[in-house]
């Protein structure tokens, strides 16, 4: 386990445009290394600004392929799809021009459109260089619930799955997740968290405990680069 590396700022305006830099600047890397880039995106209410502001950053967006760390089954005109926030925050200004990759498929059962989803990945034929996550007060990240029924599947280091189904207690739908090592092998990851109430369950899974209790503990023992994580108050 590598200790994950703590970026504080003094408000959420501040983490973003930050953040969006950094990713910037590792997508625009792997361009000019690789000649494309790959990034992984969580939805809910935190990414907000930060989509606003990397939608903004010059670079070579036509050779960056955007997807999902995690998706709700549902289509994306859906008010609760992650693609729908997605395409709305990130995928325009510069932005536009990225390809976009959805988790999400029509007329399919969940099993059969992470199948799907784990197909789209495998054509990329490369690892993510970017993998922004957020975390839940439950200490969810991904789609990685406690008591979700796949919850061991998609925290297996040695899994080679890399879209998986998965449902849980009160995470509404059935859901679409990216595993721990299509996340953990990212030349960059990191956990975008804001407020003290969640900084104080980061704290708690830093401490001895499983990841049942906890499942952002998987992310945190993750081998490779050191976690960032990113947080405001």
């Amino acid at each position: 386990m590598s200790e994950p590396h703590m970026n504080a700022f003094a408000s959420g305006d501040l983490l973003a445009e930050a953040l969006a830099r950094r990713v910037a600047g590792t997508l625009e890397a792997a361009i000019e290394r690789d000649g494309a880039a790959a990034l992984a995106v969580s939805g809910g209410s935190t990414p907000r600004a930060f989509f606003l502001a990397l939608s903004q950053q010059m670079l070579a967006w036509d050779k960056v392929t955007v997807t999902l760390v995690d998706e709700r089954f549902v289509p994306s005109s859906h008010e609760r799809s992650n693609h729908r926030l997605v395409a709305t925050l990130l995928l325009q200004n510069e932005a536009a021009f990225a390809q976009f990759v959805p988790l999400y498929a029509d007329h399919v059962d969940a099993p059969e459109a992470a199948r799907r989803a784990a197909a789209h990945l495998a054509a990329m034929k490369r690892p993510l260089d970017v993998a922004v996550l957020g975390m839940g007060l439950d200490g969810h990240t991904a789609s990685w619930f406690p008591a979700s029924d796949q919850l061991a599947a998609v925290t297996d280091p040695e899994t080679a799955e890399t879209v998986l189904a998965i449902e849980a207690p009160g995470a509404g739908e059935p859901r679409l997740t990216l595993t721990l090592p299509v996340i953990a092998r990212s030349d960059l990851c990191v956990l975008h968290i804001e407020g003290n109430d969640k900084k104080s369950v980061f704290e708690e899974a830093l401490r001895p405990g499983t990841v049942d209790q906890l499942p952002v503990r998987a992310l945190l023992r993750k081998t490779g680069n050191p976690l960032q994580v990113y947080w405001a108050p």
